[in-house]
């Protein structure tokens, strides 16, 4: 099962170069540990300093084969020469195909809620799909939203684009949601927060 880590948002610039440092340490671990993908997503950042941060994660996977994508922000994500871009599946959103014109290489993959939000992805032209929650959405030890369950899991991985499984995930349920159809399991907790 291919994973995909997304950075848990706690980066500030008050704690200056150390969390900088803090952070693309982790990345490199996690590159070094056969992660395929690391999503830069730390929406409070404005972009030069997302920027400055997406710099940093690069220069420490640099080499180990790991994509960087960064959450939402193209333009942030061409400035510095990231592997591609999360977007958010909902209707109106960009496009991975509008992102492709400006970046045809690029990897776009797109947040989704539903499997109509999956279909969409697909044939708007994705490359893969993050999908869930399926065991559901915590904060800070409580439920914030309910998971859909392995059984909507199975149902959008079988819409035909690579899916990995994201919202509650832990360890001992990467062989069900590989049983599922996805390709991986992406999540936060999982990479980030002990």
């Amino acid at each position: 099962m291919k994973r995909y880590a997304i950075t848990d948002g706690t980066l500030s610039f008050a704690s200056g170069r150390e969390g900088l440092g803090a952070l693309a340490r982790r990345c490199a671990e996690l590159a070094r540990d056969g992660v395929k993908f690391i999503l830069v997503r730390e929406k409070q950042l404005q972009a030069g300093e997302l920027a400055e941060a997406c710099r940093e994660v690069l220069g420490a996977v640099r080499g180990s084969g790991t994509r960087i994508l960064v959450a939402g922000r193209v333009d942030v994500a061409l400035a510095v020469g990231a592997d591609g871009v999360n977007l958010s599946g909902g209707l109106g959103e960009l496009t991975a195909l509008q992102v492709r014109r400006l970046r045809p290489e690029g990897f776009v993959s797109v947040s989704c809620h539903s499997l109509a939000d999956v279909v969409r992805a697909r044939d708007g032209g994705a490359d893969a799909v993050l999908f869930g929650p399926v065991f559901g959405k915590w904060v800070d030890g409580a439920e914030v939203v309910p998971g859909v369950g392995l059984e909507a899991l199975r149902e959008a991985c079988r819409a035909g684009i690579p899916l990995f499984a994201l919202g509650g995930v832990s360890v001992g349920d990467v062989a069900d949601c590989g049983e599922a159809g996805a390709v991986g399991v992406a999540g936060i907790r999982m990479f980030f927060r002990s």
